[in-house]
């Protein structure tokens, strides 16, 4: 007689393989696996769309662990299922340095994994904003484009801030394909979840427009019967497993103790007994897993089927797409730059950088689909709004700019999905200030290498009047100390569109343009036959200079160039000789070889810097015998030019600071 796996042996091969590694490790997070592996393994044999030989296909469902503490779930079904960067030595060496399987899921790191997740929240936003691509995509190009996004979260995901930005949001925009799988276990680190909340989260979800399922997150039927109902929702779906962490751990489960610390040498042995599993450690019995090797590829001939579905699209339908998930900037939007850019150097225009921006922003919207607009609330400020793409509203995802409403941490996390699922680049506007909002986000953007663009305007004192509260004096340093990110702070209109010109070009990276509120002056003017040459690649360039060596170099980024300029007019006038660099991306400079690197700071007796904001970060131009003119304080409230005057970034102040240096 064959004896014939079900579902217990399936959801128990999870458990299994998850107890182990973590008691393997000695570190991990066993609660998660063992009490949502019965959830799983119905959505990935019987719902989820996916195929485990071709992992990057274009309308597979996306699955995100939000709760990526427990990461081998995810880890376990990876190896199960069959993909191929999950071997059994993945497995077997959970955590340990330079493996597949750290200790929360990296993007990267394997196939299968859909995005970087651990700081609870961010799943949750990352999956709206695959969801919101999907609804695109599916609006632009039919039926090709069709599939769901999943999500499996925490009592812990769902206390964190951004989980009711982007659930309200989520709701607002109808996003049917749209599941979260609460796993509502009652527990967090701290104890029962009583000590800390008494939030209805099924009231919750559903006064922000979602249908809400509840079912025992153990009972096979109850999950299968939720999971077909919300396949049939026309709006977003919570379905509230309830489920016991640790499930099968007889001292642990339902308990904090399990959730963040292996089950120990007795408990495990008591468990797997518990449980029924009697095969040894990391050997799952074949019988088991050539199931679990079927879930993995039963997708196979629908994935073929879209293939052939593919080749139906018209050339110019099958080009777009294309572009589109490869996220791809044509030749044809770098050209248009480089004509707006010549036009400027032929009629300088004295504006706001955010102006320059929003004209910028005009052409490439004009020469590109595959840009998707935003905002957190601040269209009209920011200027990110184009004349060419249309406002996307519940009833009609035709548009291709996005109202975040007073949402910033979500419009991050929201761009993060829509980067990582494909299809659009995106960017999102908001003042500096509130970047402190974003951080979380733009940090994980960053690990991913995700190309997702901050567009920050008031970018100093210089917003004036709305006084302390709304000005930035320490963001631009903090934003340059995250890793694989890029501050670019443009000083006219012919920078902006060299900067914007990186960032598009900037693929493996967060970029963030910070611009002014106030008219800066153009400095670029020049000889248009060098419209193609980009200034700012290496991050500064010498805007005006007298000397091959001179006595003082002047380094300024944005709004204080013009005062930098202002200086060196002064020093002239004094037989002095002199240089001023604009610095539109410290960050790039700070990539450039030491040799020159070494060209540019050790040139003069004597370097100064202006910037509106703190000196860290500058150390290494300033030096220290080196003058740096900026902010030591918080602002104030008045006319931005009487903020200049008050604390001291002025001309005759910085003149003053040089002749007593000497």
């Amino acid at each position: 007689m064959v004896y014939k796996v079900n579902h217990q042996d399936m959801s128990n091969a999870i458990r299994a393989l998850s107890m182990d590694a973590i008691e393997s490790a000695n570190s991990g997070h066993p609660g998660l696996p063992l009490g949502m592996a019965d959830v799983a393994t119905v959505l990935f044999t019987k719902f989820l769309k996916f195929d485990a030989k071709d992992s990057q296909w274009f309308n597979r469902d996306r699955f995100v662990l939000s709760g990526g503490h427990g990461s081998m779930l995810l880890y376990s079904l990876l190896y199960l299922l069959g993909y191929k960067d999950i071997t059994l030595d993945e497995i077997k060496n959970f955590r340990q340095l330079g493996s597949k399987t750290a200790g929360h899921p990296e993007y990267g790191h394997a196939e299968g994994i859909e995005t970087t997740t651990g700081p609870l929240g961010q799943g949750i936003a990352n999956a709206v904003g695959m969801a919101i691509a999907e609804k695109l995509l599916s609006e632009k190009f039919g039926k090709i484009i069709n599939h769901k996004t999943y999500v499996m979260a925490g009592d812990g995901d769902l206390m964190e801030g951004i989980s009711q930005e982007t659930l309200s949001l989520a709701g607002h925009l109808k996003l049917k394909k749209l599941i979260l799988l609460f796993d509502d276990n009652d527990i967090s680190i701290d104890g029962p979840i009583s000590k800390t909340d008494s939030t209805n989260q099924a009231e919750r979800f559903k006064a922000s427009g979602w249908n809400v399922i509840k079912i025992d997150g153990h009972n096979e039927k109850q999950i299968e019967e939720a999971l077909r109902s919300a396949n049939n929702s026309d709006a977003p779906t919570l379905i509230c497993c309830k489920t016991i962490i640790g499930f099968g751990s007889p001292n642990k489960q339902g308990t904090s103790g399990v959730h963040g610390s292996p089950l120990g040498e007795s408990e495990y042995k008591l468990t797997r007994e518990k449980l029924n599993i009697n095969y040894e450690p990391f050997k799952i019995p074949s019988n088991i897993l050539d199931e679990w090797r079927k879930a993995g590829v039963r997708n196979m001939h629908e994935r073929e089927r879209w293939g052939e579905d593919l080749n139906t699209l018209t050339k110019e339908k099958k080009d777009l797409l294309y572009q589109h998930e490869k996220k791809e900037i044509t030749n044809l939007v770098y050209e248009n730059l480089y004509k707006l850019k010549a036009n400027y150097m032929s009629d300088p225009k004295d504006i706001a950088t955010r102006k320059s921006s929003e004209l910028t922003l005009e052409v490439i919207n004009s020469s590109s689909e595959i840009t998707l607009g935003g905002s957190a609330d601040l269209t009209g400020s920011n200027n990110t709004k184009t004349s060419n793409i249309q406002s996307i509203v519940p009833t009609n995802f035709g548009g291709r700019y996005l109202h975040y409403g007073i949402r910033e941490h979500a419009m991050g996390g929201i761009m993060n999905g829509i980067s990582l699922h494909g299809g659009f680049v995106p960017y999102g506007g908001t003042f500096l200030i509130f970047s402190d909002y974003c951080r979380p986000a733009i940090r994980l953007a960053a690990l991913m290498q995700q190309q997702v663009i901050y567009v920050l305007t008031h970018d100093s004192i210089g917003l004036g009047e709305d006084g302390p509260t709304h000005q930035p004096i320490e963001h631009l340093a903090s934003l340059r100390a995250i890793p694989n990110t890029y501050v670019f702070r443009p000083a006219s209109a012919i920078e902006t569109i060299e900067c914007w010109e990186l960032i598009l070009k900037n693929k493996t990276s967060p970029s963030l343009i910070a611009l002014s509120r106030q008219n800066l002056k153009e400095f670029r003017i020049s000889d248009e036959k060098n419209y193609k040459v980009n200034f700012c690649d290496k991050g500064l360039y010498a805007a005006i200079s007298n000397s091959d060596k001179p006595e003082y170099s002047i380094f300024a980024s944005g709004s204080e160039v013009e005062i930098a300029i202002e200086v060196y007019q002064e020093l002239l006038e004094l037989g002095k000789t002199a240089c001023v660099y604009s610095v539109p991306c410290l960050d790039l400079f700070n990539e450039q070889t030491q040799i020159f690197k070494n060209e540019i700071t050790k040139k003069s007796k004597t370097n100064v810097v202006i910037e509106a904001g703190i000196s860290q970060g500058w150390e290494s131009i300033i030096k220290e015998d080196g003058i740096f003119i900026g902010m030591s304080s918080f602002g104030a409230s008045g006319p931005y030019k009487s903020l200049y005057k008050k604390f001291n970034i002025t001309k005759d102040y910085i003149m003053d600071r040089i002749k007593k240096s000497n």
